[in-house]
């Protein structure tokens, strides 16, 4: 009866046979060193054969750079980190400085653009003192965004469509997407007030980003703006 031969051409043996047996068996290149320098391998940087050495070499080099390409991309996100903490510094720092509460609004929005190159922002406190019932982030605002400040518990971020917020902005037009950034007391679930940004660019704000800096952003400005609610209530 006629036996049928492998791809290897040995009978009955399959490279699975090979590979196991080679992995199971450890000792044997030490007995047989001669045949790791007579092993030839297809180079993956064209079509040349090299030794197993030079192969081994090949994964490694590219190993190495895979790494180094990792490195890289994780120091440009440490120094992105870094410039944003201190953006962020450097404008909390400014809202402290601001001696004169009716002035804050205005400085948190003018500075909050320029610090991170947000095309427009506005922003309204509802509530306020009874001197600042003329000032323009004190105009007033419907029940509707009063309640849905208030049912946000992290900022929203998303394509304008049409909210009323929009229309705090010096262009409402050209708000393509939006953050709105909810004003809080700590451990108030009702909101005082509304921070939105906006852009042109209809994927600066998307519902899939992460809100954890906006969160911030929001908690520091609550706490700014706090200074503008009669005293019974900050």
């Amino acid at each position: 009866m006629s036996t049928m031969k492998s791809d290897t051409g040995v009978a009955g043996i399959t490279e699975a046979d090979i590979a196991n047996y080679l992995a199971n068996t450890p000792g044997f290149f030490e007995r047989n060193a001669e045949l790791l320098g007579t092993v030839q391998l297809t180079s993956p940087h064209g079509q040349r054969a090299v030794s197993l050495q030079e192969r081994q070499m090949e994964l490694l080099r590219d190993k190495v750079k895979g790494l180094e390409m990792r490195l890289i991309e994780m120091i440009r996100h440490g120094q992105e980190n870094v410039a944003i903490a201190d953006r962020l510094h450097r404008w909390t720092c400014t809202l402290m400085l601001t001696g004169e509460a009716a002035a804050l609004p205005g400085v948190l929005v003018r500075e909050l653009m320029h610090h991170f190159m947000i095309p427009q922002a506005g922003v309204r406190v509802w509530g306020a003192a009874a001197a600042y019932a003329d000032t323009g982030f004190a105009h007033g605002v419907s029940d509707d965004v009063k309640s849905f400040a208030s049912s946000l518990t992290l900022p929203y971020c998303g394509i304008n469509s049409g909210f009323e917020a929009a229309r705090w902005l010096e262009e409402p037009a050209s708000a393509m997407s939006m953050a709105l950034i909810p004003l809080k007391r700590t451990g108030d679930d009702a909101a005082f007030g509304l921070l939105v940004l906006a852009s042109p660019d209809p994927t600066r704000y998307t519902a899939d980003m992460g809100t954890e800096f906006l969160a911030r952003i929001g908690e520091i400005a609550s706490a700014a703006l706090s200074r503008l609610l009669p005293p019974t209530a900050a």
